[in-house]
């Protein structure tokens, strides 16, 4: 299909199960990409039924702010600008804008938007995000 498996996630929101493909493809994904996955995948899951309890099936982008787990998600966008909040602060700041720089070893290292090296272990991440600087516009601007 072209397309490229960015991640998997059976997460619980609420009362109800739900699992997640993000997938992604040079261009971005558009609905129909969506759909064809979606119908892909929904009889080969019914047919395995790997999960035992009932869950929705969901298959998207993963966004212009999408989350970068995986080790070639790095990769990918090195020189890209990211934001990152840290499960523990760091100098009582918890929050980090800045250009990703490498991922070696488990430590990530970005240069922060006032030109500083900043290093952090990766696990010790709440998330780390593609940075999107889309305004939208609206009141008081």
């Amino acid at each position: 299909m072209g397309l490229k498996l960015w991640d998997v996630r059976f997460e619980k929101e609420g009362a109800y199960w739900y699992l997640r493909i993000f997938i992604d493809k040079e261009g971005g994904v558009d609905i129909d990409d969506c759909e064809r996955v979606s119908r892909g995948i929904d009889k080969l899951l019914d047919d395995a039924d790997p999960i035992a309890q009932s869950y929705y099936l969901e298959v998207s982008s993963p966004g212009v702010e999408r989350d970068l787990v995986k080790n070639w998600h790095f990769e990918q966008f090195l020189g890209h600008k990211i934001n990152v909040r840290l499960i523990r602060p760091v100098d009582g700041c918890r929050d980090y804008t800045g250009e990703l720089q490498s991922l070696e070893n488990g430590v990530v290292t970005m240069t922060l938007e006032n030109g500083a090296a900043f290093s952090f272990d990766k696990a010790g991440a709440a998330f780390i995000r593609l940075y999107d600087d889309f305004e939208m516009g609206g009141c008081g601007e």
